[in-house]
């Protein structure tokens, strides 16, 4: 057993190959970090440390994670907010001295002078089975294939006539993962097969589950795309997390949308600006958007 460094939400173990991140379950702990409850996290998954002030009198040892080492950033593609990275430990500014201790240990453990990122993922992905509510269906992974079950009260008429959808992590090439805390949150599986067509819309796409008002959250969607993400690349394929937003080579369908789908991507709208997760501005806008594809 190593040193140990305790601060709000977390505790560092700092072992001789790797930091052991042990989360707290206590009710102001981010849901995320009692989801994700301990990780591992190798030396060489650590690009860089850093020790900055922090607000309200704290200071914050961040661990920098190489990229491509672990699924749960990778698949977040930067979405996470500052207070939801499980890399980053928050300490009582008293503390400083021996945060920047710890801080010089890591560093020089970590050492990395390549920049490359890492081939294969170094972190443990969160283990199926997984399951969770999306807007429009349910989503569920037991490690070798993903299914989706519609919900008959938010899922388009185009995956109602797609009916529920099973795909195997073999014909997958990754996951496009846009945070439920944004607008049009989703999850979205990309197809191994370039020849396979998507529409452009995540809720016309039986692919896709999209997030909603307390469907999907960040502590159950994320881990979900990040084991299913590891999972792809177990299965040999070349990982896409869609951070550009498009399957590359894939044709986009550009059929005409269901009015009665626009209707509820407008309710969907609505309930978002009730709850004040979208301005006015951005409320109109969108509306205009959506009745001008009719």
């Amino acid at each position: 057993m190593g040193d140990v460094l305790a601060g709000f939400h977390a505790a560092w173990e700092f072992e001789s190959d790797s930091v052991l991140i042990r989360f707290e379950r206590g009710i102001r702990t981010p849901k995320l970090f009692q989801a994700l409850g301990e990780r591992r996290i190798p030396h060489e998954a650590v690009a860089a440390v850093t020790l900055t002030p922090g607000k309200r009198g704290t200071v914050v040892l961040h661990a920098v994670p190489r990229p491509g080492a672990d699924p749960l950033m990778e698949a977040a593609a930067g979405q996470l907010k500052e207070s939801g990275d499980p890399y980053r430990l928050v300490l009582p500014a008293e503390r400083e001295t021996l945060a920047e201790y710890y801080a010089d240990e890591l560093r020089a453990a970590v050492a990395r002078d390549d920049g490359e990122p890492s081939e294969r993922f170094l972190v443990a992905a969160p283990e199926p089975p997984l399951q969770f509510k999306a807007y429009d269906g349910k989503a569920s992974f037991d490690g070798e294939s993903v299914a989706f079950r519609w919900f008959w009260t938010g899922a388009s008429s185009a995956k109602w006539k797609a009916g529920d959808q099973r795909f195997r992590v073999t014909d997958l090439s990754g996951v496009e993962w846009r945070s439920p805390e944004l607008f049009e949150g989703h999850l979205r599986l990309l197809h191994r097969e370039s020849s396979v067509a998507r529409p452009a819309q995540a809720d016309q796409d039986p692919a896709s589950v999209v997030f909603g008002l307390g469907y999907g959250p960040v502590h159950e969607s994320l881990p979900f795309a990040a084991s299913v993400l590891a999972a792809v690349r177990a299965s040999g394929a070349a990982v896409d997390t869609g951070a550009a937003g498009s399957l590359p080579g894939a044709a986009v369908r550009a059929a005409r949308p269901d009015p009665a789908d626009i209707a509820d991507r407008i309710r969907h709208l609505g309930e978002l600006h009730k709850a004040g997760l979208v301005t006015d501005k951005e409320f109109t806008a969108k509306k205009a958007e959506l009745l001008a594809e009719l």
